[in-house]
C-alpha cells in the first residue's frame, strides 16, 4: 500500500518556461523524511504563484512539487513523536521550494516540521488558515509583545488577501477597532464580515515625511509604498508588523518615524519561527478562529484549478484563502 500510485502537482522547466502537470508518482519517488504523510489538503499561496507561473524565482531544483503548506495524517512515521494515524499540519521549512511540497497526495518530511493538528481544526480548517493565517497569527502576536498605541485604530493592508484576511479576524476578535486597507473595490461586504470596522482603498503612494498619527499598530502584508505610508502615519509607540512584499522590496522612508514617534519596525518571517513555538500559535488559531468565520473566506479548489488559479492571484483576483483538496 505505501508504494501504491499517487497524484501530484510537478513543476518542470522547459526551453526556460515552468510547466506544471499532474502526474501518478509512487512514494519512492518521494524525497527523504522520516514521516510519510496522506495529504488531505494544501493550499494556495502568493508564493506558490511565483512558483508555478514562473514568474518569480522560488523554485531552484526541478522537479519540484509546490505547496508550501499541507494538512493530512501520519502514514508511516519513524520519527519519535508522531504515529500513524496522527492528524498534522505544516507551514515553512522550505517545502514547495526547496522540498517537496503539499500539493500531491503524499509527502514525505521531516518530523521536527510537522505540528499535531490541533483540538478544534480539521485538516480543511487548518489549511483555511495555512501559512497566510499562521503568518497573521505571527503579526498580532509581535504586535501584542511590543505594545499597541492606545486608543488608535489598527491597520491591516492588503486585507483582502490571504494574510489580511485571517489578520482582520485575530485584531477583531481581540477586541480592536480594525481598518482594512484593500484595493479590491468588491472587498469590503466581505472584510466587514470577517469584523472590520472601516475598509479604505490602497494607501496613497506619496505624503510628507510624517503625516497626522492615526494607527496605534499596523498589518502590512503588501510592502513598498504601501508600507513607507503606514510608517508614516503609524502613532507615538505603535508597532508596524511587516510581512509581505508583494507591492515590492524597496522601503523609500526616512528615519523620523522611528526617532520622532519610536515606532517599531518587526519583520514577520514564518519559516525561521522556532519549532518549539508553533504548536501554541497553531492552538491559538484554533481557538480564535470559529469555523463559520473560516468558512466566509475559504475558496475551494482542486489540483487541476491550481494553474489557473495560481495566475489569478497574482493578478489580486482571488481574495480569501484557496484551499486545496488534493484528493479529488
Amino acid at each position: 500500500m505505501t508504494n501504491e500510485l499517487f497524484q501530484a502537482l510537478v513543476l518542470e522547466q522547459r526551453d526556460g518556461a515552468t510547466v506544471a502537470e499532474i502526474r501518478s508518482l509512487a512514494a519512492d519517488a518521494l524525497p527523504a523524511g522520516d514521516v510519510l504523510v496522506d495529504v488531505a489538503f494544501s493550499s494556495l499561496n502568493y508564493k506558490d504563484g511565483l512558483a508555478i507561473t514562473g514568474r518569480g524565482k522560488v523554485i531552484r531544483q526541478f522537479p519540484m512539487v509546490p505547496g508550501i503548506d499541507f494538512a493530512g495524517t501520519v502514514a508511516e512515521s519513524q520519527h519519535p513523536g508522531f504515529q500513524p494515524g496522527d492528524a498534522v499540519v505544516l507551514t515553512g521549512w522550505g517545502v514547495g521550494e526547496r522540498h517537496w511540497g503539499g500539493l500531491a497526495q503524499r509527502a514525505r518530511v521531516r518530523g521536527d516540521w510537522l505540528v499535531p493538528l490541533p483540538d478544534g481544526l480539521d485538516t480543511r480548517a487548518a489549511m483555511a488558515i495555512g501559512t497566510a493565517g499562521f503568518t497573521a497569527m505571527l503579526s498580532v502576536l509581535a504586535l501584542e509583545a511590543h505594545g499597541l498605541a492606545p486608543g488608535r485604530d489598527l491597520l491591516v493592508t492588503g486585507a483582502a488577501g490571504g494574510v489580511g484576511s485571517v489578520a482582520v479576524a485575530l485584531l477583531a476578535r481581540a477586541g480592536h477597532r480594525v481598518v482594512a486597507s484593500s484595493g479590491r473595490a468588491d472587498a469590503a461586504d466581505y472584510l466587514r464580515s470577517l469584523g472590520a470596522a472601516e475598509v479604505i482603498g490602497r494607501l496613497p503612494a506619496e505624503g510628507r515625511p510624517l503625516e497626522s498619527e492615526r494607527w496605534g499598530g499596523v498589518v502590512d502584508t503588501v510592502g513598498g509604498a504601501t508600507l513607507a505610508a503606514a510608517l508614516r502615519a503609524t502613532a507615538y509607540g505603535g508597532s508596524v508588523a511587516a510581512c509581505g512584499n508583494a507591492g515590492g522590496a524597496d522601503l523609500n522612508t526616512t528615519v523620523f518615524p522611528f526617532i520622532l514617534r519610536g515606532v517599531n519596525l518587526l519583520g514577520i518571517e514564518s519559516v525561521m519561527f522556532p519549532a518549539e513555538r508553533r504548536p501554541a500559535a497553531w492552538a491559538r488559531l484554533a481557538r480564535d478562529l470559529p469555523a463559520d468565520l473560516l468558512e466566509r473566506m475559504i475558496h475551494d479548489a482542486t489540483l487541476r484549478d491550481v494553474p489557473a488559479l495560481a495566475a489569478a492571484i497574482l493578478d489580486g483576483q482571488v481574495r480569501g484563502r484557496v484551499v486545496v483538496n488534493v484528493g479529488t
